[in-house]
């Protein structure tokens, strides 16, 4: 098996962000469930929008955002992920290569627009996420490009993109070059509700070892196993993963692997502004750390200390030197 050229490729929603802080009430005006990512359409999206205050817009996507993580922490990264060829596409792209990541992927010049997700922040820093997938649910097998994916160390898959059928068929199929290349591949649950739409299917992706590396909070944790238990569903996942991540917020965060089971606690933080983007950038510390080969002890404590950067203020994308913070808290990278 040859060097990789791209350390972490990861496959997605190319999604541009577009955040405000409001009110409790105003979700209930809404009826949107308050931390809660629903899915929506045109009408819906412009209703929402229209609700909202003064706006910050950036590219997002959580894969993404997990992606451009690990570009900061000094990863070679790549992503694909479908926009239109449109002016938010354009700036999701130009964001993307600016940040140094790879991003092969053609632009459709038909079809839907780009897609973005409006992000609802109230003042104890929960976000909730409406998003209008637009263009990135027309990602196809085509648009895997081989030669990325095979060139990559580990293929990180993002679990809000299970919807499509089409998608679906684009991610077994960079699995299935991941693996042949003798690459790792890894998942993200992304949502409890979307556990709950995909609870079959992402258990029979663990069960299968399509994916070898798994994420999940508690609350997604929970769903799959259809548990309030929190050491029960750990118990089953431990049995079903190669790898299992899974993150407790204040509580820190577990990495299992057979008999082996580690923690790390969290990150003290001031004050929590918006927890936009805390399990994407955990997710991009732990996989700098596991690409580096510093231990899952080392990875989870990376992750703990990216996240508690991601909330401490508004935006999925950090505003700190990423890589000059973990020097500073003693990693070595």
């Amino acid at each position: 098996m040859t060097q990789p050229r791209y350390d972490v490729a990861g496959i997605g929603n190319a999604i541009v962000d577009v955040l405000a802080r409001t009110e409790d009430d105003v979700l209930a005006r809404l009826d949107v469930p308050k931390g809660a990512m629903m899915l929506i359409d045109e009408p819906r999206a412009e209703a929402i929008y229209a609700a909202m205050a003064q706006t910050v817009e950036m590219s997002g996507g959580s894969a993404a955002n997990t992606i451009v993580g690990c570009g900061m922490l000094g990863l070679k990264p790549a992503f694909i992920g479908k926009v239109r060829d449109d002016a938010l596409g354009t700036s999701f792209a130009h964001g993307m290569t600016a940040a140094g990541v790879h991003f092969p992927t053609a632009r459709a010049n038909e079809g839907p627009a780009t897609a973005r997700c409006y992000i609802l922040v109230t003042a104890d820093g929960e976000r909730t996420m409406n998003t209008y997938l637009g263009a990135a649910q027309n990602l196809t097998p085509a648009d895997v490009d081989a030669e990325t994916i095979a060139a990559s160390g580990i293929t990180y898959l993002e679990g809000y993109l299970w919807d499509p059928p089409e998608a679906k068929k684009a991610f077994l199929r960079a699995a299935e070059i991941a693996h042949g290349a003798g690459r790792k591949v890894a998942l993200t649950l992304s949502d409890s509700f979307c556990v709950d739409r995909y609870r079959d299917e992402f258990l029979g992706l663990i069960r299968a070892k399509t994916v070898d590396i798994v994420f999940a909070n508690e609350s997604e944790l929970k769903s799959l196993y259809q548990t309030a238990d929190f050491a029960t569903a750990l118990d089953a996942l431990r049995a079903d993963a190669g790898i299992a991540v899974v993150t407790r917020s204040e509580q820190g965060a577990i990495c299992a692997e057979g008999a082996s089971l580690v923690s790390a606690p969290a990150y003290p933080v001031d004050r929590v502004v918006d927890t936009t983007g805390a399990g994407d950038l955990f997710a991009a510390g732990f996989l700098s750390g596991h690409a580096r080969g510093l231990g899952h002890e080392m990875s989870l404590r990376l992750g703990a200390l990216c996240a508690a950067e991601i909330i401490s203020h508004m935006g999925a994308r950090p505003e700190a030197n990423l890589k000059a913070l973990a020097a500073e808290s003693g990693f070595q990278l």
